[in-house]
């Protein structure tokens, strides 16, 4: 089993800063790709970026250009540096961990959530 912990969100104003941080730990054979969701009140959860063991990355286009996405995969870390903040992206962030366990089986695993709010 993996425990995902998350911090850095908060609250913050409009083009401000913030840097979202995903630390793993627990008994796993192999983690392939760290990333981030969001979902905003009213609606689905949606991918914000995610990186990959073999040093990918792939972020959504409501944010490239102002988010950036870094795996330390020795330190079992994921961020995300929140940059030129805007109210839309308000919204409660979830870091998600694709993993193979022991017996070999791909498993994924959801942090508890961390929210940002954005103020106009």
């Amino acid at each position: 089993q993996v425990k995902l912990v998350e911090s850095g969100g908060g609250l913050v104003q409009a083009g401000g800063s913030l840097r979202l941080s995903c630390a793993a730990s627990g008994v796993i054979f192999r983690i392939d790709a760290m990333g981030w969701y969001r979902q905003a009140p009213g609606k689905e959860r949606e991918l914000v970026a995610q990186s990959t063991s073999v040093g990918s990355t792939n972020v959504a286009d409501s944010v490239k250009g102002r988010f950036t996405i870094s795996g330390d995969y020795a330190k079992s870390t994921v961020y995300l540096q929140m940059n030129s903040l805007k109210p839309e992206d308000t919204a409660v962030y979830y870091c998600n961990v694709l993993a193979v366990n022991l017996v070999r089986s791909s498993v994924e695993f959801w942090g508890q959530g961390t929210l940002v709010t954005v103020s106009s």
